[in-house]
């Protein structure tokens, strides 16, 4: 990156709101928002907003996209990565205390046990689906691997059609519970190795780093709760849960039958991104 790029880019992040708007953009990367999310997540005026993704845009740090109606805003990987790049062997000229600190505090999947965690806003039906099904297929997995799942809204409670769902499916949901986030925040809490989103709520919302620095991505799932609140038979609720049940059951294998040990980090990355934006294929 040259220093006029740079320093746009550099000017463009130097305005707080800016700066938020790239941050959200990244925690859903590669995957693009719609700026009414956005202003949402962000508490935003949209007039506002659009100067801001505009500015984003303009200095290359972002995309934007249509579909159809809708306008999809997304982080632009390769200027982000020339940026830090820039920043690190340009400005910082690579010195080891500079980069070996970071390096350090990245997370490296070793031979396990590896700690899962799944994330929704609320631990009640998509985030808690997903701990069970890890939890149950991952003993096919050549590695180790704990499951478990939480929620950013406290005073949760597991939904009885997410719970039916899963023990319709062989599951054991005895041991279920839904769990606040800051139970993994701990001092003492168990060090994460992946973080899963599965909800654009959760995505959104702008939590502090975790430690070691896992390998994180957006699995956003529709809400089957939000999406069956105007069914009234059970037939209804049930095939929509169903609907959420096979498509993390979908993800979660694809995410089993990694070759983990043929990857690097780079390419672990690429394909967890992968799997948050692949569905089961109807037939």
């Amino acid at each position: 990156m040259d220093t006029t790029l740079a320093t746009r880019a550099l000017s463009t992040l130097g305005h707080p709101g800016r700066l938020a708007t790239f941050r959200l953009l990244m925690r859903f990367a590669p995957q693009g928002v719609r700026p009414t999310e956005i202003a949402t997540a962000l508490a935003a005026k949209q007039n506002t907003l659009s100067h801001h993704l505009s500015d984003l845009v303009a200095s290359g740090l972002a995309n934007v996209d249509r579909d159809g109606r809708s306008l999809f805003y997304s982080v632009n990987i390769e200027v982000a990565e020339a940026l830090l790049s820039y920043l690190a062997l340009d400005i910082g000229r690579a010195r080891p205390d500079l980069i070996a600190p970071i390096q350090a505090s990245l997370a490296a999947p070793s031979n396990g046990p590896w700690n899962v965690l799944f994330i929704c806003s609320k631990n009640s039906a998509r985030s808690i689906m997903a701990e069970a099904l890890l939890r149950d297929l991952a003993p096919n997995s050549p590695v180790q691997i704990r499951a478990a799942s939480a929620g950013t809204l406290p005073n949760s409670t597991l939904n009885p059609w997410a719970v039916e769902t899963l023990a319709r499916n062989g599951h054991d949901t005895s041991n279920l519970r839904a769990k606040h986030i800051t139970e993994f925040q701990q001092p003492d809490a168990p060090l994460q190795d992946f973080v899963f989103t599965v909800c654009d709520a959760a995505a959104a919302r702008d939590c502090a780093p975790w430690p070691r620095h896992p390998f994180t991505a957006h699995w956003g799932v529709p809400d089957p709760v939000s999406d069956s609140a105007s069914n009234t038979t059970d037939t209804d609720h049930a095939a929509i849960f169903a609907q959420t049940y096979a498509l993390l059951r979908h993800r979660i294998t694809a995410f089993l039958n990694l070759p983990f040990t043929a990857l690097s980090p780079i390419c672990l990355q690429t394909h967890l991104d992968a799997i948050g934006t692949d569905a089961p294929k109807q037939g």
